[in-house]
């Protein structure tokens, strides 16, 4: 027999919301089947209408609300949830850390876990923090317009504050906008797979406030390049360096293969735990560099380290947790899959005066596998995986070299709660709470930092 679901498309219902999805979206259940709505908030009344109906879940949209819950924030600005850029923007900061610390609790509530995770760290101005953009270019009405795309499509929707970026990141953009305007540089056309300029990137030093200008083109040559470099300077006098990346491809990935110094250097500086970097157009380093220093702080203090021990940072990037960690540890390996990333954590490392750190390039999962079979005893192991989480190669290798800690800081509550499982099966123990960092207010991401012993 065929299910058939409690609502109908199209039709509006009166529901109450009872809580609050990872994604942001409020939860209704009607006969036990669940609706999902945007900007509600559990404790609400709303009336809805029916958008989609699935086999086991439904999706609707809000036609009016009928009570507001005390955490809702009102007068946001729309444009920041069409496009996801703050998709928690309508729920109150100190309820946002909550319901953070609450995401993680459940998924290991559920996997029957019996971890404790502490109150979020949230920051104290959670607005225009990050220190890097990557802005979409393209024609609307026939004019050059920077923006955000509408989620889960390819429809710009022109921004020029956006809300939750560094404010001279963005008076940057418009700057940019303009002088890319005043010499008819056109811009991408994905159908047609033609123009000139995909994307607009900056990057700002929080604590240096050196900028650097990247264009990500579709084509080899910019028109008016020296004319357009020049402007961007006299226009803004933060900027040094400006970047060209080229992206022939005609697919969604924003950088290309080849990038080329247009004027400057090749990256910026910054600072991060009172040690230096250089950051190039294409490596990774941690877009809100306040709660980094504590992340990274509390990632260092959970390890207890005393100078004696041998230290492995998978996933290390450009070296911010390797060179941070060096200071307290005897020796740090430091391995990243991305080429320019390890070649910015060596001259990072020579900047720095630090002489205790080896960075080797290639996959944290095959690396860990040339240690063990080298015969490498390290003492603590620091991960800082992306999404997906740690390959359970890694997990074999990390647990056949028996460390005393893993130092686990990780960007996704289930892939980690995943791990916790994994790691728990070679004998390693969650021995002290679950510390929850917001890295990204106004969004449903959390950080964390969670501390592995062997038992």
């Amino acid at each position: 027999m065929k299910f058939k679901a409690p609502v109908t498309k199209n039709e509006e219902y009166e529901v109450d919301i009872i809580d609050l999805t990872y994604q942001g979206l409020g939860v209704a259940k009607i006969e036990d089947y669940p609706l999902f709505i945007e900007d509600t908030l559990p404790g609400e009344k709303a009336l809805i209408k029916v958008i989609k109906v699935n086999q086991n879940f439904g999706f609707a949209k809000l036609e009016k609300l009928l009570t507001k819950s005390p955490n809702r924030v009102e007068n946001i600005d729309r444009n920041y949830t069409r496009t996801g850029i703050a998709p928690l923007q309508h729920l109150k900061y100190d309820a946002q850390l909550e319901f953070k610390q609450h995401q993680i609790q459940e998924l290991f509530d559920k996997s029957k876990m019996d971890v404790e995770v502490l109150p979020t760290i949230g920051m104290d101005n959670p607005t225009h923090y990050r220190n890097k953009a990557q802005i979409p270019v393209r024609s609307i009405n026939g004019k050059l317009q920077t923006g955000f795309f509408r989620k889960h499509s390819h429809d710009l929707v022109t921004i020029e504050d956006f809300y939750i970026q560094d404010p001279e990141i963005d008076k940057a953009i418009v700057v940019v906008r303009d002088i890319l305007r005043k010499y008819h540089i056109e811009s991408y056309n994905e159908t047609k797979h033609s123009g000139v300029i995909r994307n607009i990137m900056v990057r700002r030093g929080h604590y240096t406030n050196e900028m650097m200008i990247g264009l990500i083109t579709r084509t080899k040559k910019i028109p008016m390049v020296d004319i357009i470099v020049r402007e961007i300077k006299e226009a803004l006098p933060e900027v040094t360096s400006i970047m060209q990346n080229i992206n022939l491809s005609d697919g969604n990935g924003l950088l290309g293969k080849s990038t080329v110094c247009l004027d400057g250097k090749k990256y910026i500086e910054d600072k991060l735990l009172g040690l230096k970097f250089a950051i190039s157009l294409n490596s990774f380093y941690q877009v809100n560099p306040e709660q980094t220093e504590k992340l990274y702080s509390l990632a260092i203090e959970k390890a207890q380290l005393d100078g004696t021990q041998t230290v492995i940072d998978a996933y290390c990037g450009i070296g911010t947790i390797s060179l941070a960690v060096a200071e307290h540890a005897k020796k740090v390996y430091g391995v990243e899959i991305v080429k320019e990333a390890i070649e910015d954590a060596k001259i990072n490392a020579q900047k720095n005066h630090i002489n205790n750190t080896t960075f080797v390039t290639g996959s944290a999962e095959d690396q860990m596998e040339k240690w063990q079979a080298q015969g490498l005893k390290p003492d603590v192991i620091m991960v800082d995986p992306p999404r997906k989480g740690l390959a359970s190669s890694f997990i074999d290798s990390a647990a056949q070299v028996a460390p005393k800690k893993i130092v686990y800081v990780s960007c996704n509550p289930s892939t980690l709660v995943r791990d916790a499982r994994r790691l728990a099966e070679y004998g390693y123990e969650i021995t002290q709470p679950v510390q929850p960092v917001d890295q990204f207010p106004q969004t449903v991401h959390v950080e964390s930092v969670t501390v592995f012993e062997k038992k």
